[in-house]
């Protein structure tokens, strides 16, 4: 054999065995290579601060009682030894004041929320008592709730709560003024003022709903509603001066329905906790 015959043939098994790798990779099924799935960072932060501008807006119904019944049925005024004095109420004002609060998230979800501030209202009697400087009063009102945020509207992020407030009273002062009265029943007329006042502590349900407005992961705005049922009984001496050249100053207790709508506005800062690698599923 001479070199020229065996290059030919070395050249023609190589092209043999090309052609047949070629089939058999036309044969083998075809692999599509999947790709990695992209990796998401999700942040939880646990910690949040709320720092809010409130009006603390009282909406009840103030009614007053005769605990003695001696002289104001006889004025017309009452029915009698604890019953109601007739058309006599009360207003409280208005309130405009800072509020911190703070939460913890047990899950993006779920949070509860403490609530701490410290508000001062004047009492101005109404009806037959128009006008009477009734008093005023400071007011610790703590209030805890549970709280649901819904977290599938991206940066808006609104919630309800639900929860329970305990609310003190101090530094109570009687108004200390006269304002003219009138009975009706009888046509007479004279003047009132008010000493001794004292309010007691109340317990009642709270209720909220509101939204965050959020940044970035920690820096958010806030609009918040509350409202607290806020009852507490107040106990006073009424000075008349047509009763008490007779029977001296006239003792009475009132039933006070604050129930404020409590608004607020202000900012959101969530902290704790960090970011965390994710891998999406799709």
């Amino acid at each position: 054999m001479t070199f020229k015959a065996f290059l030919r043939g070395t050249a023609s098994v190589a092209g043999l065995l090309v052609l047949g790798s070629a089939a058999m990779a036309a044969d083998l099924p075809s692999r599509k290579v999947e790709a990695a799935p992209p990796v998401m960072i999700d942040t939880f932060h646990p910690f949040q601060i709320r720092l809010r501008a409130t009006a603390v807006i009282p909406d009840g119904k103030t009614t007053f009682y005769d605990k003695v019944g001696a002289i104001l049925p006889a004025l017309g005024s009452s029915a009698g030894p604890g019953g109601e004095i007739f058309a006599a109420g009360a207003k409280v004002s208005t309130a405009i004041i800072p509020e911190l609060d703070v939460s913890y998230y047990f899950t993006k979800n779920i949070a509860i929320e403490a609530i701490c501030c410290l508000s001062k209202h004047n009492v101005t009697g109404t009806g037959v008592l128009n006008g009477l400087p009734v008093g005023s009063t400071w007011v610790f009102p703590p209030t805890v709730l549970l709280q649901y945020h819904f977290t599938n509207f991206g940066a808006f992020q609104p919630y309800i709560g639900v929860g329970v407030n305990f609310t003190a009273f101090f530094g109570t002062k009687s108004g200390g003024g006269w304002a003219p009265f009138f009975t009706p029943a009888l046509g007479l007329t004279g003047m009132n003022s008010v000493s001794n006042l004292s309010i007691g502590s109340s317990w009642g349900v709270a209720g909220q709903v509101g939204f965050d407005y959020m940044l970035n992961s920690n820096w958010g705005l806030n609009l918040d509603v509350k409202r607290i049922m806020m009852q507490p009984t107040a106990h006073a001496l009424v000075w008349n001066t047509v009763a008490a050249p007779l029977v001296g100053p006239i003792p009475v207790r009132a039933k006070v329905n604050i129930d404020p709508w409590v608004v607020s506005a202000g900012i959101t800062y969530r902290f704790g906790g960090g970011a965390s690698a994710v891998v999406a599923k799709y």
